[in-house]
């Protein structure tokens, strides 16, 4: 079963790891989301869940502006192509709907069946803005304490550079 945006809340909260929350309407696209959250410090991110002809399962996360070339991105993962993976597919594996893929719903992913990219430049700012398992809202948190959320799920990402 899917943890919660309060589940994940508390899981931050027990590692040690603070946070803070800035509620707004639903966003599906970047544009949306600049439209509500450009005042909030930090990286601004978007992520594609991706998926291989060999069923590999991919999340990338990247800065809000990089461009999105897939051929490109999937050779810097080393894998020949990918494409979107369907919303029943994204459901089952982070437990989350389209508009709310966000590094977060690796809690979801206790098998690490799904691999993890994330550009460099998320990593090299202060801090990362990611939806909380929902679209609704937007949780800024710095990337020390992003790096050791992802150690808690296991899921160690691969950085790439899009420049």
């Amino acid at each position: 079963m899917s943890k919660t945006r309060n589940e994940l809340e508390q899981h931050l909260t027990d590692l040690g790891i603070s946070f803070d929350v800035h509620e707004h309407p639903a966003v599906f696209t970047v544009e949306e989301a600049q439209q509500h959250c450009s005042h909030i410090q930090g990286c601004h991110c978007k992520n594609l869940f991706l998926k291989t002809k060999k069923k590999q399962l991919w999340l990338l996360v990247l800065e809000d502006n990089t461009s999105i070339d897939l051929k490109q991105l999937a050779s810097l993962v080393g894998v020949k192509a990918w494409s979107f993976a369907s919303p029943d597919r994204l459901m089952e594996h982070l437990g989350v709907t389209p508009g709310s893929v966000t590094p977060f719903a690796l809690i979801n992913d206790p098998d690490n069946n799904v691999n993890l990219a994330i550009e460099s430049k998320v990593f090299e700012a202060d801090s990362g803005n990611f939806h909380p398992l929902t679209n609704t809202a937007t949780l800024n948190i710095s990337t020390a304490g992003l790096r050791k959320f992802l150690q808690s799920t296991g899921h160690v990402p691969i950085e790439i550079d899009c420049d």
